[in-house]
């Protein structure tokens, strides 16, 4: 007798997947949704910052009749404008005064404020934390408390009113917010550093000029650009002091007269204004490293 058997094809049950590779692909998923998320959110910041100065930009490559006109890309680009800025009377007169008022002004600052941070910050004398009080205390008053003694001062004795010295020259005798900025920061270095100069017969000052300040160039950056930013935008002092003379008035107080010169022409008003913050973006995109730098460590010790 003779049996037949019928082979059925044999299909292989698929191997339901383990919990690690489910896990694994939750995982990769919830990445993803994360990094969409936080691009997106870096994206719309991004946006927030960039799209006024990209309107800027724009109008002030537009013609007279089109700028402010609700059309936002040039029909044609008049690189013309900046020309004309700059032939403007009087332009190029407050560019050199804000360039003298910031590299004057920032270099005063700095050398007149490492001397006395290192002093207050490696330093152990009589009187050290209530010289640190002092400084702290002259940072909450207001420049407008003492702005009229001070301009009595300077227009009386001095006979400086309507130049941009009586700005510049307190600048030599320190500043209290650098100061204060550059002792927080010199207190991360370590003493052991300064000890090994002295023993080597280093004096104070060699053991400032070699040891101190290239080890603190984030720090004395970060201060240097600070003060860059005050004086390139101060608007108040160059108001107080150098009003009644044109010749001695910078870009930040001479935009004013040139935007009530050309209240019409916005592209002009905008290309002026651009050349105004072209200067300080440029500098803090160069240096922005060591300026993070720098205001991170300020806060290490107390």
């Amino acid at each position: 007798m003779t049996t037949t058997t019928l082979d059925a094809p044999v299909t292989a049950a698929r191997p339901a997947p383990s919990g690690s590779a489910r896990d694994n692909g939750r995982a990769r998923r919830k990445r993803i949704l994360n990094w969409i998320a936080v691009h997106t959110v870096a994206i719309a910041l991004a946006l927030v910052f960039i799209l006024p100065f990209v309107f800027v930009f724009l109008t002030s490559v537009m013609s007279d009749s089109q700028a402010m006109s609700g059309s936002l890309w040039p029909t044609s680009w008049h690189w013309s404008n900046y020309a004309d800025v700059f032939h403007t009377p009087g332009f190029l007169s407050w560019w050199k005064n804000s360039i003298m008022y910031a590299v004057l002004g920032t270099v005063f600052t700095v050398c007149s404020s490492v001397p006395v941070a290192y002093a207050l910050a490696k330093f152990r004398f009589r009187g050290r934390k209530t010289a640190m009080v002092l400084v702290i205390s002259t940072m909450m008053l207001p420049p407008q408390v003492i702005v009229i003694p001070m301009y009595l001062v300077w227009a009386q004795q001095f006979h400086l009113s309507g130049s941009l010295w009586p700005l510049i020259i307190p600048m030599a005798f320190g500043d209290a917010y650098s100061i204060f900025l550059l002792r927080q920061f010199l207190l991360t270095i370590p003493k052991e550093y300064i000890e090994s100069a002295r023993v080597d017969g280093c004096g104070e000052l060699r053991t400032l000029l070699k040891i101190i300040v290239p080890m603190a160039k984030p720090g004395i950056a970060a201060v240097a650009l600070f003060q860059f930013f005050y004086c390139w935008n101060d608007y108040f002092g160059p108001q107080i002091y150098a009003a009644q003379n044109p010749g001695a008035w910078t870009l930040s107080y001479g935009l004013e007269s040139f935007k009530s010169a050309h209240s019409v022409n916005w592209n002009m008003t905008m290309a002026a204004t651009l050349l105004v913050m072209a200067p300080v973006v440029i500098v803090f995109f160069f240096a922005q490293k060591a300026f993070v730098e720098g205001v991170t460590l300020t806060g290490v010790k107390g």
